[in-house]
C-alpha cells in the first residue's frame, strides 16, 4: 500500500511538471516531455488524459496545447469527453421524449449531440424539425430521412462549435417551437439553467422564449452550481433529465413547481428507449 501511494505521489508531481511546462511553452510535444521527465510516452499520454479532466491542459495530436486563460469554458472536444456515459443515458432518455411531428430546439451543448445521435439512431422519421445552433449537431442529423434541419444566422463561436449573437433572433421568432432541449453549466432554484458566457445564453434565451416546453439536459455534476449567465429560470422549466436523481432539496421544489424529472436508466436499459417514448427513464412527477 505504502508503495502505491508513493506512486501516486510521484505521479501527481510529474503531472504538475507537466501542466507547468505546456502553460509556459503554450504548447509540448508528447516526446518532449517524455524526454525531460525521463518516462516513457505511454506514461506521459495517460498524465496528459488527467491533466485535461481538470481543465489544465488540452490534447492534440502528438501532445498538449495550454488552454486559453481568457477562454471561461473548455473546448468543445474536451467536454465531449467529460461524463460521456452519463450524457449517452441522458441523450438516449431525452430523444425518447420526442415524437415524429414536432418542430424542437437543441442547444450546442455535448449532451444535446449525445442526443442528436439517439434521433438519428432511432429513425423511423417522417416530419421532425430540429432547430440547432450547434455545428456538430447539425452535422449529425443533415440528410437524415424524415428530418429537417435549420439553423439561426449569427457567428461562429469554434469554443463550442455553435453560431451565436442577436442575427439569430430573426428566425427564432418565426418559428414555433414544441420542446427546447437545453443542456447547461448549472441549475440552481435561486438562477435556473446558467452557462459560462453571456453570448451562448443569448442564443439560448431565444430559444427558450420561443418554446412551448424546456427540457434540460443535467448531468449530476451540474446540480447546485451556478455560471456566469442565466438563460433559462426555474420557473420556465418543464422537465429534467438526469443521470442520477437530484439532491433532497432540490427534488422537493422541483416538484413544487411541478416540474418533470425524468432519471436516465442505466445503458444497458436505455436500448428500448428509441421504442418505448420515456418508459425507459423513471419520472418524478413535481
Amino acid at each position: 500500500m505504502e508503495t502505491s501511494d508513493r506512486q501516486e505521489v510521484f505521479a501527481r508531481e510529474r503531472q504538475q511538471q507537466i501542466a507547468r511546462i505546456v502553460e509556459e511553452r503554450g504548447r509540448a510535444r508528447v516526446s518532449d516531455l517524455a524526454d525531460a521527465l525521463d518516462v516513457s510516452s505511454v506514461t506521459i499520454r495517460k498524465d496528459l488524459r488527467v491533466l485535461e479532466t481538470e481543465g489544465r491542459v488540452v490534447r492534440a495530436h502528438g501532445g498538449a496545447l495550454a488552454p486559453s486563460r481568457s477562454r471561461p469554458e473548455r473546448a468543445f472536444e474536451v467536454r465531449e469527453r467529460l461524463q460521456r456515459d452519463e450524457k449517452e443515458r441522458i441523450g438516449s432518455t431525452a430523444a425518447a421524449l420526442v415524437v415524429d411531428g414536432e418542430a424542437i430546439a437543441l442547444d450546442a451543448s455535448t449532451t444535446a449531440l449525445a442526443m442528436a445521435r439517439h434521433l438519428r439512431a432511432r429513425g423511423g422519421w417522417v416530419h421532425l424539425t430540429v432547430l440547432t445552433n450547434g455545428l456538430r449537431i447539425a452535422s449529425e442529423l443533415a440528410g437524415h430521412h424524415g428530418i429537417t434541419v435549420a439553423m439561426p444566422g449569427g457567428f461562429v463561436r469554434w469554443e463550442a462549435m455553435s453560431v451565436v449573437g442577436p442575427l439569430g433572433g430573426g428566425l427564432l421568432e418565426k418559428v414555433n417551437i414544441q420542446k427546447a432541449f437545453m443542456g447547461a453549466s448549472g441549475i440552481t432554484l435561486e438562477t435556473g439553467l446558467s452557462d459560462a458566457t453571456e453570448e451562448e445564453a443569448q442564443i439560448k434565451r431565444l430559444i427558450v422564449e420561443g418554446a412551448s416546453e424546456v427540457v434540460a439536459l443535467i448531468d449530476h455534476t451540474k446540480w447546485g452550481r451556478s455560471a456566469f449567465a442565466t438563460f433559462c429560470p426555474t420557473d420556465k422549466l418543464t422537465a429534467v433529465v438526469t443521470d442520477l436523481e437530484p439532491p433532497a432539496e432540490m427534488a422537493d421544489a422541483l416538484r413544487e413547481r411541478r416540474v418533470l424529472v425524468h432519471v436516465a436508466a442505466p445503458l444497458d436499459r436505455t436500448i428500448a428507449g428509441h421504442r418505448h417514448s420515456s418508459n425507459n427513464s423513471q419520472d418524478m412527477t413535481a
